[in-house]
């Protein structure tokens, strides 16, 4: 990851209805969740809801795909990765193990 890619996806984050977002469909992992959904939980307006999803999408955080009449959301863990390895890399001289920090480019699960 870029320093611009990396920029653009810690502003697409730097917001509290698109962080909780984030969060919520870190949880569910490969099964994703429906917008209306994320909207319901977060207790916003579903439009509102939609312009986050396009601003996280757009920074290449998350994904859609069509399930009949709504769009299924998740994240990508590539992308998730590579932003925790970017902020992370140079820690502690490059040895981020003697800050306390793993290794991020190797997934704990399947998932991320």
């Amino acid at each position: 990851m870029d320093t611009n890619n990396a920029i653009t996806a810690l502003a697409a984050l730097a917001q509290e209805h698109r962080l909780a977002a984030f969060r919520l469909l870190a949880a569910t992992g490969e099964t994703g969740m429906p917008a209306g959904e994320l909207a319901r939980q977060i207790g916003i307006p579903h439009n509102t809801m939609s312009s986050h999803l396009a601003t996280l999408s757009n920074a290449g955080l998350i994904t859609a795909t069509r399930d009949g009449r709504s769009m299924i959301y998740r994240i990508v863990p590539a992308a998730m990765r590579a932003l925790l390895g970017f902020l992370t890399d140079d820690c502690c001289q490059g040895r981020p193990e003697l800050c306390g920090l793993a290794p991020v480019t190797a997934p704990k699960t399947e998932c991320c």
